[in-house]
């Protein structure tokens, strides 16, 4: 989930934001082709930092300026990754805290408003396949619990197999270096210990972003079960409901990604988004489909389109609708089509017309109205 959100330009009849992941000068994708789709904002690739590292504020402060250049507003971050120490709660976590509290800071000197963090064990996100062939010859990121591998190291050697040459968000070279000893560093954790250890994160930021007017907004699990043993905790509402009463405060919020709920087909992802929004706490959402495979958690990376996939996403759009949601939005991840070989999950085509088809539903709405 490493980006940002930046925003140009609302549909008259609502506030919703709508943006476009970009992986920077690691993009094979220009912002000139992302100018071309109706309605969109731009989503910029963070600076690229291990977690833990401070955010310094020239380099923020130069990157807005880029944004800008292009005639952007720079807005929403995702993300500043949460250090591997402060979610295991190892002695050192209070340094890292520190280091964190300083980028929040700086990215509100630049003006940003919402940061979307995970607080997910060892890996952003997990895939067993993510280039699985379709029969109309497109590509799409899958999940087979069966095609799981034994050990967190020989998936790793996979996903590097198959990531074309790119980085991904959360599989970083460097971070997949120190794979077996980050696994060890969640040796014996809960997650009970996972939920206090996030307590107690929040604990110490919360209060820096009521000053700095800055809204943390936690992403889902993905997938929302345990994987590898490791300890999941934002996996469904009741999840987000203890996470909320860590803290209660505007500024401890919620990440809305349909895709990682939806994954699940136990979440009522338009009910969740209903109950958060009543409650003014959904600020960001990631806007996908996916299409289970069957009852045992398996899935697969669908086209935007409702008809496509498990998600009904007229009634996700509805359910923000109906709510007055004002906030920030991106299509998420999209199969690689039309001959497209880039970043799986990451491409243009499919993700260009998640947006068309996600604004042409949005829009009927607001006239419906």
């Amino acid at each position: 989930m490493m980006g940002l959100i930046i925003n140009k330009g609302d549909y008259k009849m609502s506030e919703i934001k709508m943006g476009f992941r970009w992986f920077n000068s690691d993009d094979n994708i220009s912002l000139q082709q992302i100018s071309q789709i109706p309605q969109v904002s731009q989503i910029v690739s963070a600076l690229n930092l291990s977690a833990g590292d401070v955010w310094p504020l020239d380099a923020i402060k130069q990157l807005k300026k880029s944004i800008n250049s292009q005639g952007f507003e720079f807005k929403v971050v995702e993300s500043v990754n949460v250090n591997d120490d402060i979610k295991a709660g190892l002695p050192t976590r209070d340094e890292y805290i520190e280091n964190y509290i300083t980028s929040l800071k700086n990215l509100s000197l630049a003006g940003v408003e919402v940061v979307c963090y995970n607080f997910m064990p060892v890996f952003d996100w997990i895939r067993t396949n993510l280039r699985a062939p379709s029969n109309d010859g497109s590509f799409s990121m899958q999940f087979k619990k069966a095609q799981l591998p034994q050990s967190p190291l020989k998936l790793s050697e996979s996903v590097t197999e198959t990531i074309n040459s790119y980085t991904l968000p959360g599989w970083e070279a460097d971070r997949l270096a120190g794979l077996t000893q980050i696994m060890h560093k969640y040796d014996g954790v809960t997650e009970t210990q996972l939920r206090e250890n996030l307590a107690y994160f929040l604990k110490a930021i919360i209060p820096v972003c009521e000053q700095e007017h800055i809204t943390m907004a936690i992403h889902p699990d993905d997938p929302p079960m345990s994987v590898f043993e490791l300890p999941r905790i934002y996996k469904n509402i009741e999840d987000m409901r203890l996470i909320e009463n860590m803290v209660p405060s505007q500024q401890n919020a919620f990440t809305i990604c349909t895709g990682s709920l939806g994954e699940n087909p136990q979440n009522d992802v338009p009910a969740i988004i209903t109950e958060m929004m009543s409650r003014g706490k959904v600020p960001f959402v990631h806007l996908r489909n996916v299409r289970h495979l069957n009852a045992l958690g398996d899935f697969e990376e669908s086209a935007h389109e409702s008809s496509t996939g498990s998600l009904d996403m007229f009634q996700i759009m509805k359910a923000l609708s109906d709510s007055g949601f004002h906030g920030y939005a991106r299509p998420d991840h999209g199969r690689d089509i039309w001959g497209e070989s880039g970043r799986p999950g990451y491409g243009l085509f499919d993700r260009a017309l998640g947006i068309s088809y996600l604004n042409g539903l949005w829009e009927s709405l607001q006239k419906m109205r």
